[in-house]
């Protein structure tokens, strides 16, 4: 794909993708504060009103690749355009559900259209903005997707309590055929490499992605130690070998494994694995303490996740900005040191009796740290492979980003189960604890695999390669 040199043209592209990924992330978001009424209307109890949450995530992680691969084959434009077609429509059947069924159904739908939309719309963005603009551009796609973040919980419970649950899906209904008629209007058609679709290869990482999720999703409630999840695992583990193998042996591999010899994308993609398993565990949890254990309603306990989620808005386009001067290493390595900082001081200070405002200070250290380490690791990822590989590496990217927090998740849980439970403030408390602990670990580990990634080299008049 050409880059164009038209800053207007840019700015379109930006725009349209910054506001596809935006309706994802807050759909992701604002359907949280909504449960209590979906379950109400419903009559289902929790192990089955998970699924809307799950059936989302599956279809979203098994079918990343395979919408990063169309894209490449038949056109990233038209199959964005497509996926957000389908989301828009998934979005309709989840406000007209007449049982819990009918909900997890769509929603599977919804994460197909997902799985088309994230992946590409970074690669096009990635393909449209030279190396030198393109942190910047993802700073500003970041913080614009980060929005949703900041936003949705709050934006969900006051929908929710005003307008009734079912509205949470109609919004998306306007905002999707806008964006549908901008990128038609205003983007440009590329493709990736010209070659078939590895259907073998496909269908070998999507069972990989479906075994391994599965058992993250399936491990706290079954036991981690127990023949399922045993057996889940191990296959997801086979079948991630054969997807290997077979992009080893492939004449035009959906995957180039040569891509992973790259020290930036391999330490990248690391890095991003750990924070977003940090930073989505304690979005899952963070809520419900707000809630369990200082006694806010859904909109105060979304609002009061803003001094987090709103230092995404204003950190990640500085970062991005700042990224090409300094290089991504010192941007992701002392972010997640921020990030680490921050949850482990929430986790030596909380208690049932603790003030709201003495949690302000970490999480806005931590939210800055976060918010410095994305934007520097994803433009580390992309800009270590070409322009026509871009598709891939966003896919790679998005999902490896996805089992990630997937994994964080199951990881917090875990621990907060193992340490305390939802039949008290102090015994919520305590498990809390013990899973921000862990969290803080993780975002550590986080910044030790930053450590690899290599120096930039500034140099007068040319782009500073990747690999030093």
């Amino acid at each position: 794909m050409k880059t164009p040199t038209n800053r207007a043209a840019q700015n379109w592209v930006l725009g349209v993708t910054a506001l596809a990924s935006f309706m994802m992330a807050l759909d992701a978001m604002i359907i949280t504060t909504a449960f209590a009424a979906i379950r109400a209307e419903f009559g289902s109890p929790v192990e089955t009103l998970q699924w809307t949450v799950n059936a989302f995530n599956l279809t979203f992680a098994v079918l990343l690749l395979t919408g990063a691969a169309l894209g490449d084959r038949f056109g990233r434009r038209r199959m964005f355009a497509s996926g957000i077609a389908l989301f828009v429509v998934a979005s309709a059947a989840c406000a007209l559900a007449g049982s819990a069924t009918a909900l997890i159904a769509a929603r599977a739908l919804q994460g197909a259209g997902a799985a088309l939309v994230m992946p590409l719309a970074m690669a096009i963005l990635s393909g449209t903005f030279g190396r030198e603009e393109r942190a910047r551009a993802l700073g500003i796609f970041s913080s614009i997707t980060g929005c949703a973040l900041i936003i949705g919980p709050a934006i969900g419970g006051f929908i929710t309590e005003h307008f009734g649950w079912r509205w949470v899906f109609w919004i998306n209904l306007p905002i999707g055929l806008i964006a549908i008629a901008l990128v038609l209007a205003r983007l440009r058609e590329s493709f990736g490499p010209a070659a078939a679709l590895d259907i073998p290869g496909l269908a070998l990482v999507a069972l990989a992605a479906l075994a391994l999720v599965w058992s993250l999703l399936r491990g706290n409630a079954v036991g981690w130690a127990s023949a399922e999840i045993m057996a889940t695992l191990m296959a997801g583990v086979v079948f991630t070998a054969g997807f290997v193998l077979r992009e080893l042996r492939a004449t035009a591999p959906m995957v180039p494994m040569r891509l992973f010899a790259s020290r930036a994308l391999a330490s990248g993609m690391s890095a991003s694995v750990l924070f977003y398993a940090a930073m989505y565990g304690v979005l899952f949890l963070l809520p419900q303490f707000l809630q369990t254990t200082l006694g806010f309603d859904a909109f105060g306990a979304g609002v009061r996740l803003l001094p987090w989620t709103a230092t995404l808005f204003v950190t990640a386009p500085i970062a991005g900005a700042v990224v090409n001067r300094f290089g991504e290493r010192p941007l992701v390595v002392t972010g997640l040191l921020m990030q680490a900082i921050g949850l482990g001081w929430i986790a030596e200070i909380v208690s049932p009796t603790i003030a709201y405002s003495a949690l302000v200070a970490p999480l806005v250290l931590a939210g800055v740290g976060v918010s410095m380490a994305m934007p520097a690791a994803q433009n580390a990822i992309l800009s270590s492979v070409a322009v026509a590989e871009m598709g891939k590496a966003s896919g790679i990217f998005n999902m490896s980003r996805f089992l990630g927090g997937m994994f964080g998740i199951a990881a917090l849980v875990a621990s907060f189960s193992a340490n305390g439970g939802v039949d008290s403030a102090a015994h919520f408390e305590r498990g809390f604890a013990a899973a921000m602990s862990l969290a803080a670990t993780v975002s550590l580990a986080g910044a030790i695999a930053g450590c690899f990634l290599p120096a930039r080299r500034r140099t007068v008049g040319a782009a500073a390669p990747q690999d030093a």
